[in-house]
């Protein structure tokens, strides 16, 4: 049993230890929070027994082998060097760091510490729907192109509607938030795992009077086509991701929930993909990491982490030239001398 440590008490924690709870293979022990009183009365339902609002207290003293890590974004980068300091394996939610600099940062640390995994929580790509499209994508004569869509309306835009300040994190430049950096991240993240690195990329940005993007459309050209991809908090989004054939096309209800996964051949004959489905979409991940940290020298596992460091670092790329090419910033990217 992986000892659980957590960092983030929030609705994404919620479904973490949900998924956790049905895996298996974790238990919380050690919550961090700004407050001691938010700490215990988000851990004690869950069976913690320690409580901090010190990080340094948190990693000096927490008993945990694993810390998950689901604070803002800007706070990602020192949460994760303080694990990785302490030698802890590390399940970090998307996006795991703001830019690529930080990115290289936390490598050339996990090399020092060679006893600490870091991953990042992209828990889309893990799940078995998500690789039988994979499979049968693989199967297709020609690709044309493709069509990412993640839209959905957060409720905390209610509060930049009506001018509430402070804004909520996720949508402020500080907190290195915005459509791209929440809901655009697993569009990203579909695209690249499915088709590889872009050759180029292009961002069409719409703002909110908070600073960052609500909503907006990505194109990631490659050599033979282009994915287009329609992401957005500020809106919702009934329609299905596609993947373009030449007479037959793949589709997913969803990129980033996979409920089904349809193909349709060049007689447009629907066939549903099968593969072991949860309803927690964080189930997967979860299993994946703790086969993982269970035995992170033997050799399929080390193939693993390095095909998801390799993934997350080309992800975290592609993100930033997104940002540049739509000039957008954030604090963080001026912090040089971390």
């Amino acid at each position: 049993m992986l000892k659980l440590g957590i960092i983030g008490t929030n609705i994404i924690t919620d479904q973490m230890l949900d998924a956790a709870k049905t895996t298996g293979q974790y238990q919380l022990t050690a919550v961090y929070s700004r407050t001691l009183t938010r700490a215990k009365e988000y851990g004690e339902p869950y069976g913690a027994t320690a409580f901090y609002d010190s990080l340094e207290d948190f990693f000096d003293e927490g008993d945990f082998d694993v810390v998950y890590i689901a604070s803002p974004n800007s706070k990602h980068y020192e949460q994760a060097r303080l694990a990785i300091e302490n030698d802890k394996f590390v399940i970090l939610e998307k996006p795991a760091f703001v830019n690529p600099e930080e990115f290289s940062r936390i490598e050339s640390l996990l090399a020092a510490h060679p006893k600490a995994r870091l991953v990042e929580a992209a828990r889309h790509i893990h799940t078995g729907l998500f690789h039988a499209g994979e499979d049968q994508l693989k199967k297709m004569d020609t690709i044309q192109g493709a069509n990412i869509i993640v839209m959905k309306y957060s409720s905390r835009y209610d509060k930049v509607l009506a001018d509430e300040k402070p804004y909520p994190n996720i949508f402020t430049p500080e907190f290195a938030g915005g459509a791209l950096m929440d809901l655009g991240v697993y569009a990203v993240y579909g695209a690249v795992t499915l088709f590889g690195v872009p050759d180029s990329v292009v961002y069409f940005p719409t703002m909110t009077k908070s600073g960052v993007d609500g909503m907006g459309t990505a194109i990631l050209t490659y050599d033979q086509f282009a994915v287009t991809l329609n992401f957005g908090k500020t809106a919702n989004s009934h329609l299905v991701s596609e993947i373009y054939g030449l007479k037959d096309t793949l589709v997913f209800d969803s990129i980033f929930d996979t409920t089904k996964v349809t193909y349709f051949d060049a007689n447009q004959e629907p066939t549903e993909l099968e593969a072991p489905y949860f309803e927690n979409s964080m189930v997967d991940e979860l299993n994946d990491f703790a086969a993982l940290f269970n035995a992170s020298d033997d050799p399929e596992q080390v193939a693993n982490y390095k095909r998801w460091q390799t993934l997350s670092r080309e992800v975290n790329a592609v993100m930033y030239n997104l940002r540049e090419s739509a000039e957008l910033t954030f604090p963080a990217d001026n912090n040089r001398d971390r």
